[in-house]
């Protein structure tokens, strides 16, 4: 591709990539949430299970349909459905909107991260991918920075944390007219699967743990995005207004933890990478059960986010090389690995509830990075 039209089509496509961050507003809307309607972590946790819940359900529905219609224009429609999610706050705040309101939402971001992934590989291809992967997480990580202080800067401003859903929709509705008219040229996929042919992917040793990594990586993710605060609520009496600060340290520090991935991941083996970000979290889970000052939990905070900042693009990339024929197929699967948003953060607010401390979560986010241990030979291969 000319770089005339590698410009043109890269433009809008990161522009997608910084809604896909939208997702991530789960992690202060769920603590606001929990705040106005007198919730426990059990019953607040479970936006975050209605959100990630339909990258079990759709993933690989995703993947067939962008076997039939394209991955551009299946991209298009996850744009329609997610603009839908954020102007249901406009409409009413209430329990039973707020859940369908996530829901959309996480309809919306399977339908996109299945699609816009691959849709990558049109653009750019080779040992190229890993990295514009990684600047596309860089794009992603500042939306879903922006998000808390958004929602903060709105709460004290005009007294409504949720004006933050009606920007989002906006920029939505941008990236939806501008990549609608950008020309990318599609390759032809021929190949013609069915659900079961899809799963028997899974006897594929590879494509399984790849799949697992990145249960692990989102249950990190929305884990420490939904505890942060109330850790710090919980250790040093802070208000959520100020707490809620502590989503956007994790985020600033994916930021940029994507920007440098996205100059390493292109020059150096995503082996060593991979290994110094495990590491870097599991000293983040350490200090967040052991530490109380609120200095020292802000840093470990911001490790957890530059360690598990490049996670996603390394396993993403190294499960669609293993099998590139099939990459429409096993980027449904990868995303549907994305349920683990639901799966896991149900289960660390029951174990915080059950300890009466936030130390039952970050238990279960410990047992998360070291199953990443495990897959370090996977990734070494």
């Amino acid at each position: 591709m000319k770089r005339e039209n590698f410009i043109l089509a890269i433009i809008p496509v990161m522009l997608v990539f910084f809604t896909m961050g939208f997702v991530d507003l789960v992690g202060i809307a769920v603590n606001y949430v929990k705040l106005d309607f007198n919730l426990s972590d059990t019953a607040a946790n479970f936006y975050s299970v209605m959100l990630f819940l339909w990258f079990l359900v759709f993933s690989v529905p995703t993947g067939l349909l962008m076997n039939k219609i394209g991955r551009k224009k299946t991209v298009l429609y996850s744009l329609i459905v997610t603009i839908l999610a954020l102007m249901v706050p406009a409409a009413g705040y209430n329990f039973v909107l707020m859940l369908i309101s996530f829901s959309l939402l996480g309809i919306g971001n399977t339908l996109m991260q299945v699609s816009l992934n691959p849709l990558i590989s049109n653009v750019v291809t080779g040992n190229k991918l890993a990295s514009t992967l990684t600047l596309g997480q860089f794009i992603k990580a500042i939306a879903s920075f922006s998000a808390p202080v958004i929602a903060g800067w709105a709460a004290l401003k005009f007294g409504n944390w949720r004006l933050l859903f009606t920007a989002y929709a906006v920029i939505a509705l941008l990236a939806f007219l501008w990549l609608s008219l950008t020309a990318i040229k599609e390759k032809p996929y021929e190949t013609k699967s069915s659900f079961i042919d899809c799963f028997r992917l899974f006897n594929n040793k590879l494509i399984l743990l790849f799949f697992l990594g990145i249960m692990a990586h989102v249950g990190i993710d929305v884990g420490v995005n939904t505890t942060a605060p109330k850790i710090l609520m919980e250790h040093t009496g802070m208000l959520l207004a100020d707490a809620g600060f502590a989503i956007s340290i994790y985020f600033l520090f994916r930021v940029m933890g994507c920007f440098l991935g996205s100059f390493i991941l292109a020059r150096f083996v995503a082996y060593k990478f991979f290994m110094m970000s495990i590491i870097c979290m599991a000293l983040s889970m350490f200090g967040l059960i052991f530490f109380s000052n609120a200095t020292l939990l802000y840093a470990c905070i911001g490790l957890a986010g530059f360690g598990n900042s490049n996670i996603f693009p390394i396993i993403f990339s190294k499960a669609l090389q293993s099998m590139p024929e099939r990459d429409n197929e096993i980027s449904g699967l990868m995303i549907m690995g994305i349920s683990g948003g639901a799966i896991f953060p149900l289960l660390m607010g029951v174990t915080s509830d059950a300890l009466g401390a936030q130390a039952g979560a970050v238990l279960v986010i410990t047992a998360l990075v070291a199953y990443l241990f495990f897959l370090l030979p996977v990734i070494r291969k």
